[in-house]
């Protein structure tokens, strides 16, 4: 097998694992499984990733990654928190959501999994913190930028955030309707500006 630089390695494998993960589900997707899926031996396999935890904490990362770059990529941060939060929002579901419901439904059997293996819980917990700071940086950002103050620290911001597109999320899966998604994640926006009280700064 012709040699492989470590990160580009580590990269295929998490592409592979995420793969396995949203058509398998976590609790039937072994080392093995990801390492066939991949195309390398099991013993390649376990040298990046000793553990299905680490691999499992490696994809959550990856998705963590993923997120943020849909909001940087949408948002102009010096037009302001509220302008962050609405494109921000809108883009996160265009880009992550509609049509991705395995993606969706990976990250949720990812929590479950975690929860439900002795040992593993601590997976779940800097699962959400993860999300929680992507969003909670974002947003800092951009009210940063744009000189402006935020009524509530930024990590609650964050935090009801995350818990409010959560919930439509996992709403959506199980009940598509894009209009209905729409109207509700841009009351969700309303909810988070109105809780931020954006104000210039002193």
């Amino acid at each position: 097998m012709a040699y492989v630089e470590a990160s580009v390695r580590r990269r295929q494998l998490v592409a592979a694992a995420r793969s396995a993960l949203a058509r398998e589900g976590v609790a039937r997707t072994s080392l093995r499984a990801v390492a066939a899926e991949a195309g390398v031996p099991l013993g390649t396999m376990q040298y990046v990733f000793p553990s299905k935890k680490e691999l499992l904490r490696a994809v959550i990362e990856d998705v963590v990654d993923e997120i943020a770059d849909v909001l940087e990529k949408a948002t102009e941060t010096d037009r302001g928190l509220e302008h962050a939060i609405r494109r921000g929002l809108a883009a996160f579901w265009k880009e992550l959501v509609s049509g991705r419901t395995n993606l969706q439904v990976m990250q949720y059997e990812l929590t479950m999994y975690a929860l439900r293996t002795p040992g593993q819980e601590e997976l779940a917990r800097w699962q959400y913190e993860r999300y929680a700071e992507v969003v909670a940086a974002w947003c800092q950002q951009a009210a940063t930028h744009a000189g402006e103050t935020c009524a509530v620290p930024f990590a609650r911001l964050a935090r009801v955030i995350v818990a409010s597109i959560d919930g439509l999320i996992l709403q959506h899966v199980c009940n598509p309707s894009p209009t209905r998604a729409r109207g509700d994640l841009d009351a969700v926006a309303d909810m988070v500006v109105a809780l931020a009280a954006i104000a210039p700064a002193a």
